[in-house]
């Protein structure tokens, strides 16, 4: 290390010029030693929020069945009943999904989701009625603010889309026979989740099966869609929120969170 003399002051004064450059040095060590262990600390901290945050973030993934494009639930009894979300996907449930052994269910009024009961020829009374108020409900009815709805049922071979003067325009279907109808059929959903998955079901099902759950009774009232459905998914702590508005009807709702499984 070389270390230069200025011989026009003493070799006191040039011994108290080191020792205060010394100190100062001594000074910037130990503060850029602080700063460092500083910003070690920091760094720890960050490390340790963004592996909390990561874990909160974390959401279980539950793979999508084939029929949650459309609106569904599945019965009392157990029976899947799927509902078109538009006129497109109508055309689609009638030309893909609907069988010999199904049942087709629609509420009387313009503009109204067709609901297929699948095996429906196999099932009781109770998911028929089940069917009816899911059809009542994803239909205009509810827009309407109607508080109930005529609903008919049909077999597949009653259902067609073609007549002798053609084919129909895109969710118009020609319906042949006698109907079964249920009549007034109320307007209600209840919303819970069940092994991570989203149900929204007719009330009549939810009655049925009894469920032991926190759930959500969803009738017409005053809330906008998006707002019903942050409303449902804060009661069951469920995040897509987009899922929720898809299988809501349209129109306006009420929303009332229940704790476990009183009747509604």
């Amino acid at each position: 290390m070389e270390a230069k003399i200025d011989f026009t002051v003493s070799a006191q004064q040039n011994a108290d010029n080191y020792y205060k450059k010394a100190k100062k040095l001594a000074m910037k060590k130990a503060g850029a030693e602080k700063a460092v262990k500083d910003l070690e600390k920091k760094l720890e901290e960050l490390k340790k929020h963004s592996l909390t945050d990561q874990k909160k973030s974390i959401v279980k993934i539950v793979a999508k069945e084939w029929y949650e494009k459309f609106h569904w639930f599945f019965t009392s009894e157990g029976f899947l009943v799927i509902g078109g979300r538009d006129a497109q996907q109508n055309e689609l449930l009638n030309a893909r999904h609907f069988e010999e052994q199904d049942l087709f269910f629609h509420a009387d009024i313009f503009g109204a989701s067709a609901v297929i009961l699948k095996n429906g020829t196999s099932a009781g009374e109770a998911s028929k009625e089940e069917a009816a108020q899911f059809a009542a409900c994803y239909s205009s009815a509810w827009e309407r603010m109607l508080s109930s709805i005529d609903v008919y049922m049909l077999k597949r071979e009653q259902v067609s889309k073609s007549t002798n003067k053609g084919s129909l325009g895109t969710g118009s279907f020609l319906l042949k026979g006698e109907r079964k109808w249920f009549k007034s059929v109320e307007l209600g959903l209840v919303a819970f989740t069940d092994n991570s998955r989203l149900n929204v079901v007719p009330k009549k099902t939810f009655e049925r099966a009894e469920h032991k759950v926190a759930y959500v009774a969803i009738s017409q009232g005053n809330a906008k869609k998006s707002d019903a459905a942050k409303m449902v998914g804060k009661a069951l702590n469920y995040p897509d929120i987009d899922y929720i508005m898809r299988n809501l009807p349209a129109g306006d709702f009420s929303v009332k969170a229940h704790s476990g499984p009183a009747k509604i």
